[in-house]
């Protein structure tokens, strides 16, 4: 990883990816943004948008699972998109499995109101994301 301690954090959806941002040095991170897809085609403009604002020196990704860790319908689209983060940005891009992340977010945002919570649910998801892969670089 670089010097830069910021790590930018996704949830993986063919429609929509959640992002998030965070430090290394405090362990800690925000939901930032939903970015939407088109075709399966990730907002690659919004993406450098992002990365130009943030300069993270890591990228984070949700490699969605099933519950007995067999890949999801999804897992391989995400792979693509590790790929395609690594090819444009030349960042390092850490994995994490993700499962129920998308779920957890949803609980987390029950007492919302349902049309804000349906859309702060994929940025939270990527939030919970980043928390989980600060939590493994303690152990």
């Amino acid at each position: 990883m670089s010097d830069n301690n910021t790590v930018i954090g996704f949830d993986y959806g063919e429609k929509r990816i959640g992002v998030a941002v965070g430090q290394t040095i405090t362990g800690t991170a925000s939901a930032l943004t939903t970015i939407h897809t088109r075709k399966g085609r990730p907002d690659w403009e919004l993406i450098s948008s992002l990365i130009e604002q943030w300069q993270p020196g890591l990228f984070v990704v949700g490699i969605p699972r099933h519950a007995d860790g067999s890949a999801h319908a999804i897992t391989h689209a995400a792979e693509r998109f590790i790929r395609q983060l690594e090819v444009r940005y030349r960042l390092p891009v850490s994995t994490i499995d993700e499962r129920l992340s998308s779920h957890e977010a949803g609980r987390l945002l029950k007492n919302t109101n349902a049309g804000r919570a349906r859309a702060a649910i994929d940025p939270v998801a990527a939030k919970l994301i980043l928390e989980s892969w600060f939590e493994q670089q303690d152990r």
